[in-house]
């Protein structure tokens, strides 16, 4: 087994304290044929989101903000069962969390300002579909 790929950064400087990290290990629902009942290769991930020191403020409560639906008493919660080996499920579920909370923390997109069409677009607009109107009455045979 080698060594982790490094502290996952959620963005900028800003990364994962390994030291706040949770782990928790069952057995996995998931494939590993004759092997699946001895080992624990469900993974667990917590992360205390409220006690957390490791994100500056304002992502902190943006953070608790929206993913508010998804906290258990203020813990993120990622589980990860999909591969048979314990460590790429960890890997998994550090990948998930990190993508998470770089989502949660995002700032918000810019408003949308709206824009002024000019009247002379708008104008010719009107025109055109007035004539093409015009064309499509015409083709009706009607008066003949």
């Amino acid at each position: 087994m080698g060594v982790m790929s490094g502290p996952y950064v959620i963005r900028g400087s800003v990364s994962l304290p390994e030291t706040e990290l949770m782990w928790r290990f069952s057995r996995s629902s998931g494939p590993g044929g004759q092997h699946v009942n001895t080992s624990d290769s469900q993974v667990e991930l917590r992360f205390d989101l409220a006690a957390t020191e490791a994100l500056p403020q304002v992502w902190k409560e943006r953070a608790l903000q929206r993913l508010e639906n998804r906290l258990v008493g203020g813990v993120v919660v990622v589980r990860a069962s999909e591969h048979r080996s314990q460590w790429r499920n960890r890997e998994t579920a550090l990948v998930r969390l990190a993508s998470l909370l770089a989502e949660a923390t995002a700032p918000p997109p810019k408003p949308r300002r709206r824009t002024k069409i000019p009247r002379g677009i708008n104008e010719r607009r009107l025109r055109e579909k007035k004539q093409r109107g015009e064309t499509k009455r015409g083709r009706s045979g009607r008066d003949w």
